[in-house]
């Protein structure tokens, strides 16, 4: 089974520094498991690393859409996989929400899910009005959907009508078992220490021009409702360019959300991984969990020595 390296944590707690870390020492690559670094353009507000931080390592993944191209949970599975069978590195799986990690990770089978295409039908309705039928019509998915999801909840509904399945029942008739050898290391702080770089990094944001940069999107014909415009970071903006929001309202609206996007994976990964947490901030603790990396992935090599 081939060994797969996953760096997790919250947004802002350093997962590409130490994937950079990782991959030097184990002659790894690293595989974003971001959805919105995945798209061309969208460098700042995702957080998207530079070609300087990248420090030589091969990475894959990133700019590899445009804004008005689809990108599924089964396209990342898809695209992730061929990248680890393909490399004769170690493959470093580096952020990501929990449903593409473990849609990559385990033996999520995408096949008899709908297509890509929505039905036409849905679109009529409200968030509201789709969030409340996919309730009636598949109570656990629902619970798993926010209300403002839409395209989430286009998507389930439309696998209801078009396969006559639940979407919650195609997932738990399937056994969901690895198809990898993963190691799932988790940066992680105190909580308000999180809470403050996240602040700082949205303050750099702004200072590195992110207001120019939804700009520049919005000339080139991107809109709010293409799909990484619905990212955090992105979404905030929509009310400033109507001319209903100021400048410094959607500078706390966007460290609002990401306060609570980290919340959210933090209970996600909590419930769903098995995560080998350390504090990122401490180099003793940092060194600590390579040699523990290490150990894992040499474990192959000392059974058959």
């Amino acid at each position: 089974m081939k060994k797969v390296l996953v760096i997790a944590g919250p947004t802002a707690s350093g997962k590409s520094a130490f994937a950079i870390d990782a991959a030097k020492r184990l002659d790894g690559i690293v595989i974003s498991g971001d959805s919105i670094q995945v798209y061309r353009g969208f460098d700042i507000g995702s957080g998207k690393i530079t070609d300087r931080e990248k420090q030589g390592i091969p990475h894959y993944l990133l700019d590899v859409k445009d804004a008005h191209m689809a990108y599924s949970v089964a396209d990342f599975q898809k695209m992730a996989r061929d990248v680890i069978e393909t490399t004769d590195k170690l493959p470093i799986i580096c952020g990501g929400t929990g449903l593409y990690l473990k849609a990559c990770l385990y033996d999520y089978d995408f096949s008899s899910e709908a297509g890509e295409r929505i039905d036409a039908e849905l679109e009529r309705y409200s968030n509201d009005e789709l969030w409340h039928m996919l309730h009636v019509l598949d109570e656990k998915q629902s619970e798993k959907v926010h209300p403002h999801n839409r395209r989430r909840l286009l998507r389930s509904l439309t696998i209801i009508r078009t396969t006559g399945k639940k979407q919650s029942s195609i997932h738990e008739e399937q056994k969901h078992e690895p198809v990898y050898d993963m190691f799932i290391a988790g940066c992680t702080m105190e909580r308000e220490l999180l809470y403050a770089r996240i602040d700082r990094r949205v303050d750099g944001m702004f200072e590195e021009g992110l207001e120019e940069e939804i700009r520049n999107l919005l000339g080139q014909g991107v809109t709010f409702a293409d799909q990484p415009m619905q990212g955090i970071g992105y979404k905030e903006w929509k009310p400033y360019f109507e001319g209903t929001a100021t400048l410094e309202e959607v500078r706390e609206t966007i460290k609002k959300h990401s306060h609570q996007f980290a919340k959210r994976q933090y209970t996600w990964l909590n419930h769903q991984m098995p995560v080998h947490w350390f504090n990122v901030l401490s180099d003793e603790e940092k060194e600590r969990m390579l040699r523990k990396i290490e150990g894992w992935y040499d474990d192959e090599h000392q059974k058959t020595a």
